[in-house]
């Protein structure tokens, strides 16, 4: 069947026209590509689409919009879960997961990405030439997503949100062209992207700046959960005066006795300090000094290759069931930490796996006049709690135990929200201040009028 065969409505006619590249519920490998990262997230999508190439995501977009349907656009599926909690009978679920092309120009210091690349790809392309990008705390997120939502990583207080760190953007739009915005071409598009998501089309490619950062002073140091009082007081006061080279998180942790595990996480319960600092080892220790004299049980803090830093996290590299919630924060005085002690402290009975916080501040505050449209982000600390949902009870309690968290801890909510930690559904408006948002929904209004692409947080056309 040619491209220039007429089309019935409706997913059926995807499948006609695509049929290598098209599923629809019941076709073998329906249910895998229609698996996000995030298994807690069941999607039920019209129809799921796997393009090869732009090309290919230029003739789906025209054919589904043909046939009177939304488009879905989604990579690796971290957070899908406000996505699948939409209703997406109308809707293809395009994903870029085949897009996984890098290219490194060590002379211009930049990465072209394909959308569906995660980022250990791409820091293994850098590494080689002394540069890296500005990742996330994991090696198999998705680039994309990631970059287009925000994106705080190791070195975001000194070099800001990986949004303001992506040049150009390469994707198709409603009307199915594909089209590139950066500064010079279509700028307030660029500008949209860089913060707004997947709300105005179906980014294929990205290309970012990369820096020069062979390695950095990096590591973890972890306690017993019984020394949570006395570490989190400590960390805290530390991060008042932390220089903008150094960027940590605190976890307060309940992991399971899973059998993977290496025996000092294997159903502990512990506090883990982790983080980076921009500099040589001796600048490093003198930063972390202060919480070294706590006595860590493991401290592994000291100077680590660049392309090793995604995994320092210890994030989990294979699909999980994870439910979460997360607010901003500001100050945390005593009562505050006592009150997030309450709840995931010693002697709490909390289901979750994780209660973090990520260290703001710093570059992530300053909003630069070429920043996209999140730019800057409020508070001092980025509050994420997360807890598995393998079984329906167990989801309810995570989902029950996470929410408590922000509920107790809104008197020192710092107002708004970061949406890429934001895995519940609520109004996308609070990710941006009111004249962004303004802005976001004019731009959306001129890129996709009819309002065809959804995203985990949709910015409604003004």
């Amino acid at each position: 069947m040619t491209l220039d065969t007429p089309l019935a409505a409706g997913p059926g006619a995807l499948k006609q026209r695509f049929s290598d590249l098209v599923l629809l519920p019941g076709d073998a490998g329906f249910d895998e590509a229609n698996s996000p990262w995030d298994l807690s997230a069941l999607q039920q999508p019209a129809a799921v689409a796997v393009p090869r190439t732009p090309d290919d995501v230029a003739a789906i977009v025209r054919a589904a919009v043909e046939a009177g349907l939304r488009i879905a656009p989604q990579g690796t599926g971290h957070g899908a879960t406000p996505l699948a909690r939409r209703d997406l009978t109308d809707a293809v679920l395009l994903r870029t997961t085949a897009l996984t092309d890098v290219a490194i120009n060590p002379e211009r210091r930049v990465a072209r990405v394909g959308s569906g690349a995660m980022w250990d790809q791409v820091v293994s392309a850098a590494a080689p030439h002394g540069l890296t990008a500005l990742h996330g705390s994991s090696p198999d997120v998705g680039v994309a997503g990631y970059s287009l939502g925000g994106g705080i990583g190791w070195y975001a207080r000194k070099h800001g949100l990986a949004a303001d760190s992506i040049l150009a953007v390469e994707l198709v739009t409603a009307d199915g062209r594909e089209v590139r915005a950066d500064a010079e071409s279509n700028p307030d598009l660029f500008w949209a992207l860089r913060g707004g998501g997947g709300n105005f089309g179906v980014v294929t490619a990205l290309e970012l700046r990369l820096f020069e950062i062979p390695d950095a002073y990096a590591g973890i140091m972890l306690w017993p959960l019984t020394r949570a009082e006395n570490v989190l007081r400590e960390w805290v006061d530390w991060t008042r005066a932390a220089p903008e080279e150094v960027t940590t998180s605190l976890r307060f942790m309940r992991i399971p006795p899973l059998p993977f595990l290496p025996d000092f996480l294997r159903g502990r319960e512990l506090v883990v300090l982790d983080g980076a600092a921009l500099g040589d080892d001796a600048f490093g220790a003198e930063q972390f000094a202060r919480l070294r004299a706590l006595d860590p049980e493991i401290d592994t803090f000291g100077g680590m290759p660049a392309a090793a830093i995604t995994r320092l996290h210890m994030d989990p590299e294979e699909p999980s069931a994870a439910i979460g919630n997360s607010l901003t924060l500001g100050e945390l005085d005593a009562e505050a930490q006592r009150t997030l002690l309450s709840l995931v402290g010693p002697g709490a009975r909390s289901s979750l796996v994780f209660a973090e916080l990520r260290q703001l501040g710093g570059a992530l505050a300053r909003r630069s006049e070429s920043a996209g449209a999140l730019g800057s982000l409020r508070g001092q600390y980025a509050g994420f709690f997360m807890g598995m949902g393998v079984t329906p009870e167990m989801a309810a309690a995570a989902e029950a135990d996470a929410a408590a968290i922000v509920l107790a801890m809104a008197p020192w909510a710092a107002g708004g929200c970061y949406l890429n930690f934001a895995d519940e559904e609520l109004d996308p408006r609070n990710g941006f201040d009111e004249q962004s948002w303004d802005r976001l929904r004019r731009v959306r209004a001129e890129w996709d009028p009819r309002e065809v692409f959804v995203a985990n947080h949709l910015i409604p056309a003004a």
